[in-house]
């Protein structure tokens, strides 16, 4: 029986930090490359979950077609949890978008769960809330 290597600290920061990089330069390809063709996605943002990766893929062609672009994404508070071959992601996302022009800088918490399969390193879920108004978190944006 052929076990599955352990993901590293190293190499889910890594991951996430070129998922962020490219989701604040709205790449596309290397924004949804990061993504397993079955993740999942739940955004506070949306009325019900994304059940694929080609679901969110089509909300973002509709954001695109509305003018939608990202314009910058920080990631701060980064925390790995390793758990073998899968790793929770959690951090602060601060995240300023045009939209025809109209600027929105949004600031959130998200956790990205990462799986290491035969295709390498792939996000499986993420799922993304407010910050709320009174947290520690809001004052330092």
């Amino acid at each position: 029986m052929t076990t599955t290597p352990h993901l590293t600290e190293t190499e889910v920061l890594e991951a996430a930090a070129a998922l962020v990089t490219a989701f604040g330069a709205t790449e596309t390809a290397g924004y949804f490359g990061w993504f397993a063709e079955d993740a999942t996605f739940l955004f506070h943002t949306e009325p019900h979950r994304l059940e694929s990766r080609a679901d969110y893929e089509r909300l973002w062609a509709g954001w695109l077609d509305e003018g939608w672009r990202v314009t910058a994404c920080v990631s701060t508070h980064q925390r790995v949890q390793l758990m073998g071959s899968v790793a929770v992601f959690t951090h602060d996302v601060r995240t300023t978008t045009s939209t025809g022009g109209v600027v929105e800088t949004t600031q959130e918490r998200e956790t990205i769960v990462f799986r290491r399969s035969a295709d390498g390193v792939t996000a499986v879920h993420e799922h993304l809330s407010p910050v709320p108004d009174d947290s520690p978190e809001k004052s330092e944006a």
